[in-house]
């Protein structure tokens, strides 16, 4: 598989920071949008290496639903700010916490591929 260890190491400290960031109410500042952004890039980086990998179609998809899950998440604070995410996902902080940490695990079999 393509070497993708920044990507990961990168989606990772996104992923947790992301959360921790929303979860303790911080407002939205330009950074976490820049950071957002290039975890995307990140995502997609891994996506491609996984495709082009042998036999590993299931942890593709396992990563690509995960992340989504993630995303839907993230994407709504970056695009509208903390109270539109509080108003849409406010009472959701356990199962985004969740996915954040699924996607943690993901990418830790991701790291194992040699």
């Amino acid at each position: 598989m393509l070497d993708v260890s920044d990507s990961l190491d990168r989606l990772a400290w996104t992923t947790e920071h992301h959360y921790r960031h929303i979860a303790a109410q911080h407002d939205f500042m330009r950074a976490w949008a820049v950071q957002f952004e290039l975890a995307y890039t990140d995502f997609r980086t891994i996506q491609l290496a996984l495709q082009l990998a042998q036999d590993q179609h299931d942890l593709l998809v396992r990563f690509t639903g995960v992340y989504d899950t993630v995303y839907q998440y993230e994407y709504e604070f970056a695009a509208n700010g903390l109270a539109a995410f509080n108003a849409k996902y406010g009472d959701q902080l356990e199962p985004y916490r969740l996915a954040a940490e699924h996607l943690s695990q993901i990418i830790d079999e991701i790291r194992a591929i040699k």
